[in-house]
């Protein structure tokens, strides 16, 4: 039986591994949706038991991760680790692929004439790949500044990714339900996309703030999307009466 310090750790890490691995979900769930609905549950599926299996081969390749942050060679004063190539890369392609998705949703095709743009699954899984290679490693590092025992972690990031699995459907669904969700989603992404690369760049920008704001946003955008429902116009209540308008009283 572990330890009680050794079953916080493992609360601990499997808490900060969802909250890191939510924007791995929402950018699955919007890959996806680009599939055609009988494929999008295998994808995302395949997408997330990748993300399991790479933070999991990673885990035992510590000594590997510990070397990435090794600097390579430095450009203008700046010194640049395998561990900063790949977060300015991954970077790049999250803000690539949101904008890219962004001008889709606002200007791009629609009805019959969107099935050129449809991506087909190699394409979407290959995308998967790359970006949970990113979000993995980013995740991992973090993990080994908090637990150096392995089975610990790799015990936590199992039991994250099947939590991840059990609401993944969910939030997909729910996300491509409501287009103001899922723009807020790719703004997210794109966020993210500039943390990593501002954190390539050596200037680390803490993602509770991210996570924070954007989760202010989602809360009252679900008000919205609440309000809208009733179909009629919002009319908020005011805590007093209006004082009678002082022409009109003085027709009177």
């Amino acid at each position: 039986m572990m330890r009680p310090e050794a079953w916080i750790a493992f609360l601990t890490l499997t808490a900060l591994e969802l909250v890191l691995g939510i924007d791995n979900v929402i950018f699955i769930s919007i890959l996806v949706d680009k599939l055609a609905l009988a494929k999008r549950e295998i994808a995302r599926r395949i997408g997330l038991f990748l993300a399991m299996f790479m933070r999991i081969g990673l885990l035992f390749l510590l000594s590997w991760i510990v070397g990435l942050t090794q600097p390579l060679f430095s450009l203008l004063t700046e010194e640049f680790s395998g561990r900063d190539l790949i977060l300015l890369s991954g970077g790049l392609f999250l803000i690539w692929k949101s904008t890219i998705e962004i001008h889709q949703l606002l200007e791009g095709a629609e009805g019959h004439a969107s099935t050129a743009v449809r991506a087909t699954f190699t394409a979407v899984i290959l995308q998967i790949i790359v970006i949970d290679m990113v979000f993995s490693l980013d995740s991992i590092i973090t993990a080994v500044d908090i637990v150096d025992e392995l089975p610990i972690m790799v015990a936590a990031v199992v039991v994250s990714v099947g939590l991840m699995m059990v609401f993944a459907g969910a939030i997909g669904r729910f996300v491509a339900a409501h287009p103001t969700i899922k723009m807020l989603a790719l703004s997210f992404l794109f966020v993210i996309g500039m943390v990593l690369v501002a954190d390539g760049f050596g200037h680390h920008v803490p993602k509770g703030y991210i996570y924070f704001a954007m989760a202010f946003s989602f809360a009252v955008e679900a008000l919205n999307i609440r309000l809208r429902r009733r179909g009629v116009p919002v009319d908020l209540h005011e805590p007093y009466a209006r004082d009678e308008d002082p022409a009109r009283a003085t027709d009177s």
